[in-house]
């Protein structure tokens, strides 16, 4: 990977996408949790306990090399992906559930992530574990790079909300392009490597993203949640920030090795989300049947 993907290009990136994640964001966001909190609470709790205890469950199913099960409990530790509003909004969801999620997952792994990460890294034990391990100087660099770009986006949003409205949707496809270029840069980085990381991590990416996809749906559903709700926390549980684990991988971690999983991961993800959209509305709305409006 060449030095100026990983000094620039990587930490642009990743500001990039959290930056237009605070220009989506108001206070109401927040508020909206305690307006309307189990869906909320469902998600999250899927997300920060289930997510991290299935993956582990995966990586030590497959066998997989010490590495690249850090890599793969970094990317279960990683919020939702802004992506998922996208998602929500193609197919009909609650478009501002999946943003209170972004929004408020996107704070709690500041203290999540490196959590998952170092009792990755000591029941792993991967080769130079010692350099691995996210200590409270590079917490603090997850903080930085997490919060600092959402608190500009929101500071913007509030000061001119109608620079924020028309910078929003140039951000998004700014975000989609550095994504697939950060996820390219990371799979060339490794290119060497690539076939056996490909056998080695794909069957279990495929594995952990129908799960996630399918924890997401099912969960509120069976707590009653509606139906356009549970498509929203369907797509925010299986759509991870790749970006943001591919930059605690690199940037913070200085392994490009532990970038492997979530930039497969973020390559599958996509494919698989759109599948399991078509099925759930067809599912609940057959050919013919007038879909509602989205609202």
């Amino acid at each position: 990977m060449t030095s100026s993907l990983l000094t620039v290009g990587l930490p642009m990136a990743l500001a990039i996408i959290m930056f237009g994640l605070g220009l989506s964001l108001t206070v109401d966001d927040f508020r909206r949790i305690g307006q309307d909190p189990k869906p909320v609470a469902i998600a999250l709790g899927a997300q920060v306990l289930v997510l991290p205890a299935i993956c582990f469950g995966l990586v030590v199913a497959f066998d997989l090399d010490p590495l690249l099960a850090v890599g793969m409990m970094l990317l279960a530790a990683s919020p939702g992906g802004t992506t998922a509003n996208l998602l929500s909004h193609l197919f009909r969801g609650d478009v501002a559930l999946n943003v209170t999620l972004t929004a408020v997952n996107s704070m709690i792994a500041v203290v999540t992530l490196p959590l998952v990460v170092n009792l990755s890294v000591e029941y792993f034990d991967p080769e130079g574990a010692g350099d691995v391990g996210l200590q409270f100087a590079k917490t603090l660099q997850v903080f930085a790079i997490v919060l600092v770009p959402v608190a500009i986006g929101m500071v913007v949003r509030r000061s001119a909300p109608g620079f924020a409205d028309g910078a929003e949707k140039p951000v998004r496809i700014a975000s989609a392009v550095v994504l697939a270029l950060v996820i390219c840069g990371a799979l060339l980085a490794e290119r060497d490597n690539l076939a056996d990381y490909l056998t080695d991590i794909g069957p279990a990416a495929v594995v952990f993203c129908v799960c996630s996809l399918t924890l997401g749906y099912l969960l509120p559903r069976l707590a009653g949640v509606d139906e356009r709700q549970s498509l929203s926390s369907a797509f925010e549980v299986g759509i991870h920030n790749s970006t943001l684990a591919i930059a605690v991988a690199i940037s913070v971690l200085d392994s490009e090795a532990l970038a492997v999983p979530p930039a497969v991961y973020g390559v599958l993800m996509f494919p698989l989300a759109l599948i399991a959209g078509f099925v759930i509305r067809r599912l609940h709305h057959p050919a013919g049947q007038r879909l509602p409006a989205d609202s």
